[in-house]
């Protein structure tokens, strides 16, 4: 597996030619309490940068950018009824998509893991 970011804040962790789609720890520290997640249908198909869900906290509403182009093959039905899950671990049990890569050289364009630690330090 292999971690990517965006400078939005959202990650892509790629498996194959499958990608999970969330956001960063980071900006579910900045977003505070998790209230409500939104998530596309299964088979939506969608372009790297497509809003692909909402995420309201007590703090503010906020979209949901993929980082990768590809169809909706998998989405966390747990943030329906526990939208917390996202504070609980947005990198492990939070994530919200899950997506089948139809353009593989948009993942050139993302951060790995210490370029984004470093993008988020500055």
């Amino acid at each position: 597996m292999s971690k990517h970011y965006t400078e939005d804040h959202e990650y892509a962790f790629i498996e194959g030619d499958i990608a999970t789609i969330g956001v960063s720890n980071h900006a579910q520290d900045q977003l505070g309490d998790v209230v409500f997640v939104e998530l596309p249908e299964v088979g939506k198909v969608c372009e790297k940068g497509d809003e692909i869900a909402v995420v309201e906290s007590v703090k503010a509403a906020s979209e949901v950018y993929t980082a990768v182009a590809g169809e909706v093959i998998e989405v966390n039905s747990v943030l329906e009824d526990a939208p917390q899950t996202v504070n609980e671990g947005a990198e492990t049990v939070g994530w919200f998509i899950k997506i089948k890569i139809t353009n593989p050289s948009d993942v050139e364009g993302l951060m790995d893991e210490a370029a984004y630690t470093a993008f988020v330090a500055e």
